[in-house]
Parts: C-alpha cells; structure tokens; sequence
C-alpha cells in the first residue's frame, strides 16, 4: 500500500474518531446508547486479550473464505458462460436477476431451514451474496474482450483453451477483479446475515449476545469494529493480487 493512501485513511480515521467524540460531549447521549470511542477502544482491546472475541471472528472468518471461494468460483464460471453464450444468458439471466433482487435476510431463514445451523448454511448465504456482483463483472469482461484479438487467436489456429487462458481471462481480468473486490465485502454481510439466522458461534452471534443478554454497547461497537477490520483487509487483499496480476494494465 503506498504510504499516501496510508496516511490518507489514517486522516479520515482520525477526523471519524474525533466527530464520533464531539456528537458524544454534544448529543449528551448515555453510554449505553452511544459509548464514547475511547470506552470502545478499551473494550475492543480487553475483549481480544480475554479470548472474548477470538472465537467469533475464527468461525466468521471460515465463513466468509469458504463463501467467498465458492460463490467468486461459481460466479465466474457462469459468467463467462453468460458473456459468451447469448442462448445461456436469455435462459439464466432472469433467475440469477430474480435472485438477487430477494433480500438475503429473507432468504437467510429459509436456507437456515434447509442446510441448518452449521457451518454449511452459513457458507451457502455467502456465496449467494457474493455471485451476482462478480458473475456479471466476469460477463462485462468477457464481452468486451477485442473481437479482432479472437479472431487473430483464430487465424493462428489457437485451441480454445489457449484463447480462453491468453486473451479472454486475461483481457477480462480488470472487470472480474473488480466484481471480486464487491464480492469480498459483501462476502461479510453474507456470513454476518447468516449468523443471525442462526449459529453458536461467530461475530453476528456476538453482535446479538452483546446487544441483549449481556447489554454491552461497548463491546457491542467493538465487535461491529472488528467486522469492519475483517472487511477493510480483505478488500485490501484483493487489490493486492489484482495490483500483481494486472500490472500489464
């Protein structure tokens, strides 16, 4: 990451945290509706060093990698299918359109029902939120790829193979990654969701336990912060690998 864009997001956490502390001393709100950040911070760190949050975040972290593979594996296998194949698109695009359109925390207990409480449930949530997004960014890709590029891979008699993996995936990889850098934040939403449907484990459970039973509001913020966390790096982690694998760029 270069050092600017570094210090750019250590300013705008700076300037978040200080407005968060002004509306507190303003709004005169108690702690247990808006806790200060500095109670926040202290929770965050006594919560991680007593084993309180670990737990939750390891489970919600399986969730989302194994969702997030799944659902970015399949989506751009169909969306490569629906770029290149307009017979395919007329037949799926309505349902895959259809599907997204249903809002997963409706969905949620449903899926709940049929894969139960496990980890299953959990991944298969995830995965759906995170299709539609890099599906269609693969098929945007793929239909922009330069026809006179294919019809050179043509006339030099290259397999489909090595059209597909020369010039299709590789001219299309600025579009997919950009799907993938969506998908693996809604990846979170997608395991967060499906924790609330139902789990015993994970920091969608945590989230509830501190707002009910515990009436925690501290470590309630501190767990919503470290989904946040979880989110940032991941998206940071994608650009990463698309910064290495589309240098040509």
């Amino acid at each position: 990451m270069r050092r600017s864009t570094l210090g750019a997001g250590l300013v705008g956490l700076a300037v978040f945290v200080t407005a968060w502390k002004v509306i507190v001393i303003v709004s005169g709100f108690p702690a247990y509706i808006l806790p200060p950040p500095e109670a926040v911070g202290a929770s965050l760190v006594q919560a991680w060093l007593d084993g309180t949050i670990e737990p939750h975040a390891a489970a919600t972290l399986v969730e989302i990698g194994l969702g997030f593979s799944v659902g970015a594996g399949l989506a751009v296998v169909v969306g490569y299918a629906l770029g290149r194949s307009a017979l395919i698109a007329r037949l799926i695009s309505p349902y895959i359109v259809a599907a997204q359109a249903t809002p997963i925390l409706a969905l949620a207990p449903v899926l709940a029902l049929w894969f139960g409480p496990g980890l299953l449930g959990k991944v298969v949530i995830s995965a759906l939120i995170v299709f539609f997004p890099v599906a269609v960014s693969t098929m945007v890709g793929i239909r922009s790829v330069d026809a006179g590029l294919l019809e050179l891979g043509r006339s030099l008699r290259a397999s489909r193979r090595q059209v597909l993996l020369t010039l299709e995936i590789p001219a299309a990889l600025p579009s997919i990654f950009g799907g993938l850098r969506i998908g693996v934040t809604i990846a979170v939403v997608g395991a967060i969701v499906g924790e609330w449907a139902g789990a015993q484990y994970g920091l969608g459970v945590l989230v509830n336990l501190a707002r009910g039973s515990l009436f925690d509001t501290s470590l309630m913020f501190a767990t919503l912060a470290t989904i946040a966390a979880i989110g940032v790096a991941l998206y940071l982690i994608v650009v990463l690998v698309e910064r290495r694998l589309v240098r040509w760029r």
